[in-house]
């Protein structure tokens, strides 16, 4: 349960007396009052999750406490309770802002289930909220977002070599994000204000790569109507980034070797090379050493590219990066597709980290994006997610010692199989469980007492 503070205000004794003791009884930190002007100024020096008001009172009213409300503590949810309920009235009072209206005679399970809702709803927000500031606390560079200890240690690596000139060999499953470092080396390397070129060299057929890399003279060909120089010569001064270089053609890995080496390129049907200063940057998703035994690439040329190799985990390796990493596309696409999209819910988290990404990031930004564009309010839903994805089961029920476990037993199984997803990661932790860390420590010492107990 989440730990609450409310503030009833009824101008009826008796109805906020019973609304106080349920209430309490549920665990929730209760403050009452009968008047709307208390109400007004408890509003303006403590911080509440929850307001249950009544609609008409004397002087200030449950509107002018909504708006107080509204002003003063946003995050906060206000619930109308009135015994002089209207169409009219709950129109108004859904349209300022009101999570709910109740009308009177109420039953009190239905009050806890409206209450719960609520608190629900702050829960998730404040918790979004969290991570959408920890997303821009871990910001480095051109988008890469982690708490990962071994991503950090590769950002690391790539701040001390950005400055200096060597190549670097950048290597991981597709979707890893390779190009993002590419650009993190770039911005932080002398050649910052020069230009940053990209190509796929998986794209390009042999001979229409040469042309893209080294240019061609006029008249080289037919149709070599004007000179063109080529993507090597126009990046000098600043970074070329070749992805994907293990595609290219042999014979395109001489002549790369020959730029390295010499610092020069030879333009298609030209004679007399040009001098170039460019900082060879290389990618690839292959076993760059298997493609070396296999004859597939030149060892010369590896050598010459793998003076550091940074090589990029799966993100299945880095659970506890999903949960920033999805907040933060989900604050591209919301704000890129202009929708007041803000939240993921907790079951979606869940299924997410659960989930083992053969796309890696970019499949999670995939499902983002999606998750964003389906959605009709201000969270993603496991409705909005692909089809194949919500019928993924996050939780394993399994026998334990020939018997079904008891619902502690399961509990602290799946807190185990979450802090192992995220690698022990507590804040992270807590997100997919849908509680906060406080509850979550709690959780977590009294599985340690009840050990220690029964040694």
């Amino acid at each position: 349960m989440m730990e609450a503070s409310l503030l009833i205000v009824d101008d009826e004794e008796i109805a906020l007396r019973n609304l106080q003791h349920v209430m309490e009884k549920a665990g929730y930190q209760v403050t009452a009052t009968q008047s709307g002007a208390t109400a007004v100024t408890l509003l303006a020096s403590r911080r509440f999750d929850v307001v249950l008001t009544d609609l008409r009172m004397e002087g200030v009213d449950g509107m002018d406490v909504l708006k107080t409300s509204r002003e003063l503590q946003p995050e906060a949810e206000v619930i109308f309770i009135t015994g002089y309920a209207t169409a009219e009235s709950a129109v108004q009072a859904l349209k300022h802002g009101a999570f709910y209206y109740i009308a009177k005679p109420f039953r009190l399970d239905e009050v806890r289930k409206v209450v719960a809702e609520a608190l629900e709803k702050v829960r998730l927000r404040r918790e979004n909220d969290a991570l959408r500031r920890e997303v821009e606390g871990y910001r480095e560079g051109e988008g890469i977002v982690t708490q990962d200890v071994d991503m950090q240690r590769l950002l690391e690596i790539a701040r001390q070599i950005a400055p200096t000139d060597c190549s670097v060999l950048i290597t991981g499953e597709s979707g890893t994000g390779k190009e993002l470092f590419a650009k993190y080396l770039h911005k932080h390397s002398t050649r910052t204000d020069g230009p940053y070129v990209a190509i796929n060299c998986g794209a390009f057929s042999e001979q229409l790569l040469a042309n893209e890399l080294f240019g061609h003279e006029k008249g080289a060909f037919t149709g070599a109507s004007a000179l063109k120089k080529g993507l090597i010569e126009v990046s000098s001064g600043g970074t070329l980034f070749l992805d994907e270089v293990t595609e290219m053609a042999p014979s395109m890995q001489v002549k790369l070797l020959r730029v390295l080496q010499e610092r020069e390129v030879l333009r298609v049907g030209g004679t007399r090379p040009v001098k170039c200063d460019v900082r060879v940057l290389a990618a690839t998703n292959r076993d760059v050493g298997e493609a070396v035994k296999e004859g597939h690439f030149r060892e010369d040329l590896y050598f010459r590219l793998n003076v550091v190799n940074l090589n990029i985990p799966p993100l299945a390796q880095r659970k506890g990066d999903i949960p920033l990493l999805a907040q933060h596309f989900l604050l591209k696409y919301a704000s890129r597709m202009r929708k007041p999209v803000t939240r993921i819910s907790s079951e979606v988290m869940a299924l997410l980290v659960d989930y083992p990404f053969p796309g890696n990031v970019r499949e999670l930004e995939n499902l983002i994006e999606r998750g964003t564009a389906m959605a009709q309010g201000d969270t993603i839903e496991v409705a909005h997610l692909p089809e194949a994805l919500q019928k993924r089961e996050s939780i394993d029920f399994r026998r334990m010692g020939g018997r079904l476990p008891t619902l502690e037993e399961q509990e602290q199984s799946y807190i185990t199989q979450v802090l192992d997803e995220v690698q022990g990661n507590q804040t992270a932790a807590a997100q997919i469980l849908g509680i906060n860390r406080a509850s979550l420590w709690r959780k977590l010492k009294a599985r340690r007492n009840e050990e220690s107990s029964s040694k």
